[in-house]
């Protein structure tokens, strides 16, 4: 047998959304970086959207990991289908899509690992990394001997509510004919959270849709996972931490940026982005909000009118990323008749934008954002305190971090429902009012957690180093290696 010399192989593969690709992508090269190589496996639709936007800038056969690969590492990349053409709209048509990720997927992802298995490689795989959204992680790990690694690109925090669905449905917190609406305080880790600051899906009536049957069986499938990585920072959840690598060995690892933080070599933009740093560059430093809710959830025309209305009102500049599909596939025509002529001279609107170029230029004071977990990261990284305005899933409990706990940001709307007047006090209030000064000093604090986190001797810099330990420990052990290189196995 090869033993020790052998090079760990991780298979990567990440949920297909945007907010999953990018820590994958980067933690791809992090692991290279490390000695690993790297299958890394989009599906053909993720891929042929990335290509689709690099080739509007001009690049034609753009391949993710060239600059990576001319820098040595040794990454490779595999697409699989996901059971739809090409043309079929994954956003529109979504929980068509997500049974087609229950039912189709694995079986595709199957016939790659047992290819690349059986193929004449000296370094076969010996680790699959897969999305802890993935409900046949264990299932296709124990087929084929490989070490199962749990990636969750979101807070400790909602990791460990999701771990514990058993615990709040016990208690009458979810799936309970009338929910329980006091305090939760029996969770392992978490103090106290409000039910109001749960996911979205642990507040809805109906808890047998799609997605709830993904969250049902993902959290079964993550306990049988021989690790857990989470793209979050231990001095920031340490409690959380702590409790779940009690029950099976968790690591926070992240932020899991890209070096050098806004000079990335991997474009993994799933869109054409609009380069905004020239308009940026004739603004006064913090004076120009940046409004982006993400790649993923919908909100009400209405909603989009009311912060339409609210950001003219505001009189600040701003730059709002509007996606074409934010409302829907099918509902493109939602900001108000003359909106943009009104604005044109202090107000920027654009389908899409490099993010992290916006959020990290000297310009940008504040950001009104759907608190995803990414931008919630990136913002605290650029010291860019928040307005927030969650839509779905995790950024209801991400805001509760952003504003209870570390008191970064404030709420966009307090009442029960977005009014323009409440928009516009809430910019003037964030990017003139007396509170920025509070927020700032905070978001400072918070940053420099995560700085220290990434240094040499950072509490992520050493996780991430004992769970590469980890992964070679197990990959020997699971292919009957002993740590001298011998076979522990009977022939």
């Amino acid at each position: 047998m090869a033993g020790n010399s052998r090079k760990p192989h991780a298979i990567m593969i990440p949920y297909p959304y945007q907010g999953h690709i990018n820590p994958f992508v980067h933690l791809a090269i992090k692991l290279a970086s490390k000695g690993f190589i790297i299958t890394f496996v989009n599906t053909q639709s993720i891929h042929h959207q990335i290509s689709k936007a690099q080739k509007n800038r001009g690049n034609e056969n753009y391949d993710i990991f060239a600059k990576a690969r001319q820098s040595g590492l040794d990454i490779r990349y595999a697409t699989v289908h996901d059971g739809f053409p090409l043309s079929f709209d994954r956003s529109l048509n979504h929980d068509q899509f997500v049974e087609g990720l229950i039912h189709v997927f694995s079986a595709h992802i199957d016939e790659l690992v047992g290819n690349l298995l059986n193929s004449e490689s000296d370094s076969p795989p010996t680790c699959l990394i897969a999305d802890t959204f993935y409900i046949w992680g264990s299932t296709i790990a124990t087929k084929y001997k490989l070490v199962h690694v749990s990636f969750w690109t979101e807070p400790a925090l909602v990791l460990t509510l999701y771990y514990h669905l058993d615990i709040l449905r016990k208690n009458g917190h979810f799936a309970s004919p009338d929910n329980r609406k006091d305090m939760i305080d029996y969770i392992p880790g978490v103090r106290a959270i409000e039910p109001s600051d749960l996911m979205s899906y642990l507040q809805a009536d109906d808890i047998w849709t799609v997605v709830h049957r993904v969250i049902y069986k993902a959290f079964e499938d993550v306990k049988r996972a021989d690790m857990i990585i989470c793209n979050t920072i231990q001095e920031l959840e340490p409690e959380t931490i702590s409790a779940l690598h009690k029950k099976q060995p968790t690591y926070a690892i992240g932020p899991v940026f890209p070096a050098g933080f806004t000079k990335s070599s991997v474009a993994t933009s799933l869109w054409s982005e609009s380069d905004c740093t020239h308009w940026l560059n004739d603004k006064p430093a913090g004076s120009v909000l940046y409004v982006s809710f993400g790649s993923y959830a919908h909100t009400s025309k209405k909603d989009i009118v009311e912060i339409a209305h609210g950001l003219s009102l505001s009189g600040l500049s701003f730059i709002w990323v509007v996606r074409p599909d934010i409302v829907s596939s099918d509902e493109t025509d939602f900001l108000p008749p003359g909106f943009e002529e009104q604005v044109k001279n202090r107000g920027l609107i654009v389908p899409w934008c490099r993010q992290i170029a916006v959020i990290s230029h000297p310009a940008i004071g504040g950001f009104l954002s759907h608190c995803g977990w990414n931008s919630t990261l990136e913002s605290i990284w650029c010291s860019v305190p928040l307005i927030c305005y969650p839509l779905v899933t995790d950024q209801f409990t991400n805001r509760k971090l952003v504003v209870n706990d570390w008191k970064i940001g404030i709420n966009l709307c307090d009442k029960e429902s977005i009014t323009r007047e409440e928009v516009a006090d809430k910019v003037k209030c964030l990017m003139n009012g007396y509170i920025m000064d509070g927020l700032r000093a905070s978001i400072n604090e918070v940053r420099k957690k995560l700085e220290n986190a990434l240094s040499a001797e950072g509490s992520s810099a050493r996780n991430f180093d004992e769970f590469v330990e980890n992964i070679q420990a197990q990959s020997r052990k699971k292919a009957g290696i002993t740590a001298n290189g011998h076979s522990s196995l009977v022939h």
